[in-house]
């Protein structure tokens, strides 16, 4: 049975004009090319050293216009950034955040009616983000956050504000296998990301993890040596139905590439690929 999320307010930015394809494609890391009617696609915000800046969604619209989506948190700092280089193109940045708000449903055979509905994996699922004008309802069973973060975390799933944060390297967090393009072409920020898949070295990398009971978000964990490896980002609120470890996911850093188990406080961290 379908269930649905709200996501609520986002910042929400619509580009309209004969250049808008072309416009977004120098803007984000994903190929706009690629982009579909049917379905959604992540790309990453960066500035000119890679860094982060926004993961965000892409849409297109029937009349040409891509739209751009992000945590709404991000709304004031996106705009202008998105904005910058609309100099000689035609086309022309909206804001919209105020006029939308995003449900999405999981566990549906198939899309959900609605005028704004497109089909992506947010939460380790195929589900459909469903866009709504501000005030209407949704109208589609509800699921428990928990529930959401859960399948999140269990999936590898990186969030804003906890495994994805201004100013990181997106390959670090794996945002290279579905939100960066390596095959597009310029963009801000690409000569970067091109060079960091290419020497294949990164300072850190997102992992999965079962965690014995007790240890937080936040926390370092340590290798038997005592040598500090890395950070908890996320914790389920589901344990493990076979170990009855907790799903979590951190940051593995350099000491502790290769292992499979840490330790914080004397309590298991151990790898969960």
């Amino acid at each position: 049975m379908s269930r649905a999320f709200s996501i609520g307010k986002r910042a929400f930015f619509a580009l309209k004009g004969p250049d808008a394809a072309r416009y977004a494609n120098g803007q984000v890391s994903q190929d706009v090319k690629l982009l579909t009617p049917e379905a959604a696609l992540p790309a990453c915000v960066t500035d000119a050293k890679g860094r982060l800046q926004a993961l965000v969604y892409l849409y297109s619209r029937e009349d040409g216009s891509i739209w751009i989506e992000a945590p709404a948190e991000l709304e004031e700092e996106l705009e202008p950034r998105l904005g910058r280089y609309l100099i000689s193109d035609d086309a022309e940045l909206e804001n919209v955040s105020a006029e939308w708000e995003l449900w999405h449903v999981l566990d549906a055979a198939e899309a959900p009616a609605g005028d704004f509905v497109r089909r992506v994996n947010r939460f380790g699922s195929e589900g459909y983000d469903v866009w709504l004008k501000a005030g209407e309802a949704c109208g589609i069973p509800s699921i428990a956050v928990e529930e959401v973060e859960a399948r999140r975390i269990a999936a590898k799933v990186p969030a804003w504000g906890k495994e994805l944060t201004p100013g990181m390297l997106p390959p670090e967090a794996g945002l290279d296998r579905d939100a960066i393009s390596y095959r597009k072409g310029c963009y801000i920020g690409q000569e970067v990301l091109s060079r960091i898949k290419s020497a294949g070295k990164l300072n850190r990398k997102l992992s999965g993890f079962l965690l014995e009971a007790g240890i937080a978000e936040g926390e370092r964990f340590v290798t038997g040596e005592g040598k500090e490896a890395g950070v908890i980002t996320s914790v389920s609120s589901v344990a493990d139905a076979e170990t009855g470890l907790v799903p979590a996911l951190g940051y593995v850093e350099k000491a502790g590439y290769g292992m499979e188990e840490f330790s914080v406080g004397g309590r298991v961290v151990r790898v969960h690929p």
